[in-house]
């Protein structure tokens, strides 16, 4: 099984937490989307297996035309054995998703949309700086489900004046709105942010991780109680609704990663393209890949298997770490490991070791203890 990210870095504005590379000027799109496909066609031999995923992230990707969209399309099945069944997923906008927006890409090959929601709340969204509103939020899930089946959105938690009683609100709407998949996220400040910016100059109240914990915490007891499965730490399915896309990256598939800044992954090692469209533009119009490769040593995969699979349902398989890395590294796990057995950290269940319950807000720090240094 292997996947496609593309990466389209266009916004029609910049929410204060985000620090994924995009341009909010929109006249280079014409020529990125042919930077795009000219990078498809010079990465067709790098994987030869069937296309499981698709996924088109960002940025904004509602904001490519159906015209834009078929272009990419076309390249992909022209260079790339697509399979029948591919989960295609496009991440969407609520502002972009009109009733003819709509109804346009659900006759191209997507047939999965993630919409950012983050909140179902006007002031919420006004202090994100999203570019939508909260009946935008509400009519846009309300109008996908009309045509797609295969739909998730994005809620953010602890976020400043976000009472614990809006975020149930806010779990509640979506479970009304019966979407089948729900991915969930911390606000995180991430430097270089115009939320950091704010917060360092005391223009926005900081972030609370008492009342993000809280919050993750009627998230987990809300969703999964409504039947849906807690199958990675930020991600909630009913059965069959699981991302196929985010799940194969947790285990550790291949996926070739198309436009500025996208990241990819061969099995062995990882690359990146430059993040700057003016660059890579020019760059795929000299035949030249833009892309940085890091050659990852077994200690790097193996702290990145801990990292990805310790958030996951399955958790972290003792006879996978020992036919994937070697003996010398189930001995350090296990070495590494015993304290946290002992402080109720982590939990085991036959083969499969997971964080427990009590501990999971606290998983990346648990997984940084396990890491082979």
């Amino acid at each position: 099984m292997a996947g496609i990210y593309i990466h389209i870095p266009f916004c029609k504005q910049a929410c204060h937490y985000c620090d994924f590379h995009f341009s909010t000027t929109l006249k280079r799109k014409p020529e990125l989307i042919k930077a795009l496909c000219k990078e498809l066609v010079l990465k067709k031999d790098n994987l030869d297996e069937e296309i499981e995923t698709v996924y088109f992230g960002g940025g904004t990707p509602s904001l490519l035309t159906e015209e834009e969209l078929g272009e990419i399309f076309l390249t992909l099945y022209d260079h790339y054995k697509i399979s029948p069944a591919a989960e295609i997923t496009l991440e969407a906008n609520p502002d972009d998703l009109s009733k003819e927006k709509i109804a346009l890409l659900s006759e191209t090959k997507i047939n999965r949309l993630s919409i950012g929601i983050q909140s179902f709340f006007e002031d919420d969204l006004r202090w994100m700086n999203r570019s939508h509103d909260a009946d935008q939020a509400l009519n846009a899930v309300v109008e996908a489900k009309k045509y797609f089946e295969n739909i998730s959105i994005d809620l953010i938690y602890g976020v400043p004046g976000m009472t614990d009683k809006k975020w149930e609100e806010n779990l509640h709407q979506t479970l009304a709105l019966k979407i089948p998949h729900i991915s969930s996220y911390a606000l995180t400040v991430e430097s270089g942010t115009a939320l950091a910016k704010m917060i360092a100059l005391n223009k926005k109240k900081a972030v609370d991780e008492e009342v993000a914990k809280k919050q993750y915490e009627v998230l987990v007891e809300t969703m999964t109680g409504a039947g849906y499965i807690n199958y990675e730490f930020s991600n909630f399915g009913l059965e069959g609704y699981f991302s196929k896309n985010n799940t194969a990256y947790w285990m550790g598939k291949s996926y070739l990663g198309i436009g500025p800044s996208a990241h990819g992954f061969d099995g062995k090692n990882r690359y990146w393209n430059v993040g700057h469209n003016i660059l890579y533009i020019k760059s795929l119009q000299e035949g030249k890949i833009p892309q940085q490769t890091e050659i990852l040593k077994t200690s790097d995969r193996y702290n990145e298997y801990i990292m990805t699979r310790l958030r996951t349902m399955w958790g972290v398989s003792l006879k996978e770490i020992e036919k994937r890395f070697g003996v010398e590294f189930l001995a350090y796990f296990s070495k590494e490991a015993k304290p946290l057995f002992d402080k109720g950290l982590l939990v085991k269940n036959q083969d499969n070791i997971h964080i427990s319950k009590k501990a999971k807000f606290l998983g990346d720090g648990i997984s940084a203890e396990l890491f082979y240094v």
